[in-house]
């Protein structure tokens, strides 16, 4: 009996996809090439103050799955896939005088509803690495909280610059990287609101934001000597932060062998 009110279920479900113009292989066929971890791996193996534009234009274009822009001091790669939902970039921006990596990002947004047995839910995932200039890390702060905010406005501003060299020719480019401002603008205002919970950035279970379209949300911070490095996940993946660094571990590993 219950076999065949199972039958009987998924038999219903073919009817109503059928009859909605939808058909199964559209829920159950894989994502696609090329997957995360190749996506990743140029920003992986892009190390700040080292890696010179060479280097990072040989790891950072896919031919078959990217779109390249560059400038005389940022190059870019984005591509997207699932019927379009699912889109991404990688950047790097250069020292114009040693040549050589000062700031690189990597960002994921999936917006696809998840439905029955699609293989992913919408998320938001992205990571940047920034070396700060001494103004910055010099400036006499009031306290920790306003040195914190005045880091974040630093990277957002110099993202938006970045993205600016880059974007003219790229229309799915430039609207992933209002979406990055409109967040990262959210978030500056609830700071600003309470400085005292810029003191959570770096907090390893990260500090909590509404995002827009996908509700809950967790960004850290960690500002090491001159670098500061910026996770932000929102959606399904709202609080794992180690993802890319597990990932990171693990393809250094593949590189060093």
């Amino acid at each position: 009996m219950r076999i065949a009110k199972l039958v009987a279920s998924v038999s219903c479900l073919f009817v109503i996809f059928a009859l909605s113009g939808c058909f199964i292989t559209d829920f159950v066929k894989p994502e696609g090439p090329p997957k995360d971890k190749v996506v990743a791996e140029s920003y992986l193996s892009t190390q700040l103050k080292v890696t010179d534009a060479a280097e990072v234009l040989n790891a950072i274009h896919l031919p078959e799955h990217t779109v390249l822009s560059q400038s005389s001091s940022v190059i870019a790669a984005s591509g997207q896939k699932i019927e379009g939902y699912k889109n991404w970039f990688n950047m790097v921006a250069f020292d114009e005088d040693q040549l050589t990596a000062t700031r690189k990002y990597i960002f994921t947004i999936n917006e696809k509803p998840k439905i029955l047995f699609n293989d992913t839910w919408p998320l938001f995932l992205y990571d940047s690495e920034c070396v700060l200039p001494r103004e910055i890390l010099d400036e006499p702060y009031a306290d920790e909280s306003s040195r914190r905010i005045a880091v974040l406005e630093y990277i957002k501003t110099t993202l938006a610059e970045d993205m600016s060299e880059v974007k003219a020719d790229n229309k799915e480019l430039a609207t992933l990287g209002m979406v990055i401002n409109q967040t990262f603008g959210r978030l500056l205002v609830k700071l600003k609101a309470s400085p005292a919970l810029a003191t959570k950035l770096d907090d390893e279970k990260g500090l909590e934001f509404h995002h827009i379209n996908m509700e809950k949300g967790k960004i850290t911070m960690v500002i090491e000597d001159d670098i500061a490095v910026v996770k932000m996940r929102a959606g399904s993946n709202y609080k794992k932060f180690k993802d890319l660094k597990g990932l990171s571990d693990r393809e250094k590993e593949k590189m060093e062998q």
